[in-house]
């Protein structure tokens, strides 16, 4: 499991859907990292002149598909060839994040922003030929099977995912609730691949929790820009506000994006009218500035709490909210992607999608992050209980074992106060003594052996631990970076 307390692109629900969200009811659906707004997407993919085909180039294709009709050695399915070609084309652009969509994973694409899920509820993307994970959802199987950010997905179900495309990785990935996906997982610091039973469910698809501590610190989390987290937003910041708060932290952990119009909406909560929210640069350098249409800033200081699996729109609300709202960054480097995608459908004729990058954006001070992240201004570490890998016992890990599994037991121990006094995967005389500690304290048989019902005692236990505020060390340092500034 992964012990986290938050939790193409695309989203591994029942479908894999996509991190830049789609807006409806445009003939050019508005998708994220960023995207400009649908009044300025002029260009339409069946436009007149460069973009359709010379003569010649008409003729190679015709001459190909006649080819393969005729003296191929078996029947075709021609729609297959065709959905071929275009996949071919996108291909060669060579960028994760354009992709060609068939006709039902289209259909989950779009379905993703209603916010009815079902699947593991996590968001990948293509990177050098991988499938990686951007950033699994709270409470999603994701989460509680221990997927991280930069995980690299193997196989599924023992189908290896090496030579696939984005889509045909997420068909394998995607499924009915109640199904189980086990996913073989490459993460770094691993010497050995990580096993990870999943089964796959709904999604919970509220996206803004917001709560007063006692302290009089106001917390706000968004977990994605659908298309109603603008408006639950604000809804929860009036209450907050009405309450009498002293400062806000605006949690973004493993937040992966959303759409761009709902970013730039919860940022005008903040962002003074006539200032900057974000850039988009086009490929002839020309630059567009989203300006905020709110009104004055904040009078109380904010915190953007942030993760490695902060990406995209969650990205833009942390520059904007730095450079033109004084908001401290809290946490660790974010994901860092930068460009802008747009969704075209209608002009494809077919339900199918495509899904390009168009553009680039950049923050109100023309910083590009992409594949860099923002830095944040506090560093603040998660505790390494919220990373630690499940453990996946097939046979009982006992004195003197070596590997990955014995260094995750370890951790998981030190964190819930039983200190191994090691960390480097041997299972010593000292571990040994961690665990019947756990065990005795757990009304286990105190053997200092490590099975099935002991792993899952350990998880359960982290689980609870991982539930207490009190324990999550990156909150508790953005609420004291808050408290900090409204002293000054």
């Amino acid at each position: 499991m992964k012990f986290s307390g938050r939790t193409v692109l695309a989203f591994v629900m029942a479908s894999i859907i996509g991190t830049a969200l789609v807006t409806y009811g445009l003939t050019h659906e508005i998708s994220l990292s960023g995207s400009l707004h649908s009044s300025t997407m002029a260009a339409a993919p069946d436009g007149a002149g460069a973009d359709r085909l010379k003569p010649e180039e008409l003729d190679k294709i015709n001459a190909v598909l006649g080819l393969i009709e005729t003296k191929y050695y078996k029947d075709v399915d021609r729609d297959e060839i065709i959905d071929g070609a275009v996949k071919g084309m996108m291909s060669a652009l060579e960028d994760p994040y354009s992709v060609y969509m068939e006709k039902d994973v289209a259909q989950h694409f779009s379905e993703s922003v209603e916010g009815s899920f079902t699947g593991i509820g996590a968001e990948v993307t293509m990177d050098s030929g991988n499938v990686v994970i951007v950033s699994p959802i709270k409470s999603s199987p994701a989460e509680k099977a221990g997927l991280l950010a930069k995980d690299i997905v193997l196989s599924v179900n023992g189908k290896k995912l090496s030579g696939l495309d984005l889509n045909e990785a997420v068909s394998l990935i995607r499924g009915p609730k109640g199904t189980k996906a086990k996913l073989l997982i490459k993460r770094t610091g691993h010497a050995e691949p990580l096993e990870l039973d999943l089964i796959r469910d709904d999604i919970d698809v509220e996206t803004v929790f917001a709560k007063k501590r006692d302290d009089g610190v106001g917390v706000i989390e968004i977990r994605q820009f659908s298309l109603n987290t603008a408006d639950r937003f604000a809804e929860e910041l009036a209450k907050l506000e009405q309450q009498g708060i002293s400062g806000l932290v605006i949690d973004v952990r493993n937040n992966p994006g959303g759409i761009l119009p709902v970013v730039i909406k919860v940022a005008e909560n903040f962002v003074p009218k006539g200032k900057t929210i974000v850039q988009v640069e086009d490929r002839g350098g020309n630059r567009e500035k989203t300006l905020s249409g709110g009104q004055d800033g904040k009078s109380y200081p904010i915190a953007v709490l942030m993760n490695k699996g902060s990406a995209s729109a969650s990205e833009i609300l942390a520059g904007a909210l730095h450079e033109e709202a004084d908001a401290i960054l809290v946490g660790e480097t974010s994901y860092g992607k930068g460009t802008v995608q747009v969704s075209y459908n209608k002009a494809l004729g077919d339900g199918s999608l495509i899904k390009m990058t168009i553009a680039k954006w950049l923050t109100p001070n023309g910083e590009w992050i992409h594949q860099k992240g923002i830095e944040p201004d506090v560093k603040a570490p998660a505790p390494a209980l919220y990373s630690a890998a499940r453990l996946s016992v097939t046979k009982p890990l006992v004195a003197d074992s070596i590997g990955d599994q014995v260094r995750s037991l370890q951790t998981i121990l030190k964190g819930l106060g039983y200190d191994p006094k090691r960390d480097d995967g041997y299972y010593s005389t000292s571990t040994v003594q961690a665990v019947k500690q756990f065990q005795s304290h757990a009304g286990l048989p105190a053997d200092g052996k490590v099975d099935a019902k002991t792993a899952n005692a350990l998880e359960q236990a982290a689980m609870q631990w991982l539930k207490q505020e009190t324990n999550d060390s990156q909150l508790q340092q953005a609420v004291e970076a808050v408290k900090g500034e409204g002293r000054k």
